[in-house]
């Protein structure tokens, strides 16, 4: 009885610290400001599965010339994608198709980028897109910028 109690307690302690460090991982990315809510699709064919396959939801943070994506489900200190603002090319927009709105939050939108020759989805809100946008069209003098 004591050992199963102990064994009891000894989970449920494990259990409040990993959601501690969840939630404190999550604040040290959104410390910093300029933080979103922002679903990623990594790799998406030429014609994309409306199933709702393939998305992770994610916090995008942005950092100089680049956005740092990370996953919102996971422990790592360090982005998972990086996206450096002159290596972005915007191809379109559009609204979530079929499966893809039980996938991704009520109100995103998505946009549809190549980076770096590969192509991606970003969903997010409109207010979040805008942000973007706006960010993507104030590149330093010079870059090149394609912006849909």
């Amino acid at each position: 009885m004591v050992l199963a109690l102990t064994v009891c307690g000894i989970v449920v302690a494990l259990v409040v610290v990993g959601l501690f460090v969840f939630g404190l991982r999550r604040r040290l990315i959104q410390r910093s400001g300029g933080t979103f809510d922002c679903s990623l699709r990594w790799d998406v064919p030429e014609k994309p599965d409306t199933g709702g396959k393939g998305w992770a939801y994610g916090v995008a943070r942005y950092n100089g010339d680049r956005v740092e994506w990370y996953r919102v489900f996971s422990y790592a200190p360090r982005p998972r994608r990086i996206l450096e603002r002159s290596q972005i090319e915007v191809a379109g927009r559009r609204v979530p198709e079929g499966e893809e709105e039980l996938a991704l939050l009520s109100d995103a939108v998505i946009l549809v980028c190549l980076h770096r020759g590969t192509r991606l989805e970003l969903a997010m809100s409109e207010d979040a897109l805008t942000g973007f946008l706006a960010w993507l069209e104030a590149a330093p003098p010079g870059q090149r910028v394609n912006v849909a």
